[in-house]
Order: structure tokens, then sequence, then C-alpha cells
């Protein structure tokens, strides 16, 4: 049989402590993207497509929302001008059934000499022998 023999551990090499690159995995993450170092890692690369995806989609959202203020504008200003030209119509409509009265025009046609008949309109009635060929 074998006797027993004790082992001596070897010395190890006393490694200097290391530096952890500033405290938490957010503030590292955060001085990884303020410097641009996180973009020469693969997994970033990797991942670019995806990230001018996510950009082209908040351009074109940005740009619908420039859009439909610049409708809500236009649509207000046409509402605006539809108003303007309602109460214009109301105000010619008004005037035009005041001008049009029997006594208004018996005023202005009296200018130009014309007098309002006294006598009442009466029927002309023709009686033919002849028939009315069409």
């Amino acid at each position: 049989m074998t006797k027993n023999v004790i082992k001596e551990n070897p010395k190890s090499e006393v490694k200097p402590p290391q530096r952890k690159s500033g405290g938490n995995s957010i503030t590292r993450g955060l001085g990884s993207f303020f410097t641009g170092a996180f973009l020469s890692k693969e997994r970033a690369i990797n991942t670019l497509p995806f990230i001018f995806f996510l950009t082209i989609i908040a351009l074109c959202y940005i740009a619908n929302g420039f859009y439909a203020e610049s409708l809500i504008r236009k649509e207000n200003k046409f509402t605006a001008q539809l108003k303007e030209l309602h109460s214009e119509f109301i105000i010619s409509k008004s005037e035009l059934s005041d001008l049009s009265k029997q006594s208004e025009v018996a005023k202005l046609v009296d200018t130009l000499g014309i007098k309002e008949s006294i006598e009442p309109p009466r029927k002309i009635l023709v009686h033919s022998q002849t028939p009315i060929k069409n």
C-alpha cells in the first residue's frame, strides 16, 4: 500500500485587484453609449439593421404628426372661410329679398318715369278656326 503524503499547495501568484470601469452596469452602459464603444462590439453590429429600421419608423411617425397638424390648420382656415362666405350669402339674400319687394321695385322704377299700373292684368283670348300645327 501506499503511504499518505501531505500535498503542499503551490504558491499562487497574487494578482493585483482589477478595477471595474465605472461602477455598476448602468453606469458602464451609459459610459459605453456616450463614448461610442458599444458600436465596436459584434452584437451591436448585428443589430444595426434593426436600429436603422426603428429610426426610419420614428422619422415617419414624426413626419406624420407634422402632416396631420398642417391638415388641421388647413381645415380650420377653410372652416373660417366657409363661415364668412355663409354669412355673406345670408346678408346678400336678405338684401335681395328687400329689393325685390313690390314697394321697393316701384320706388326704383319711379325714378325712370315708369309708374305702377293701377288696372289689373287681363287675359287675352284668341278664338281661331284654324288648327295650330306643331
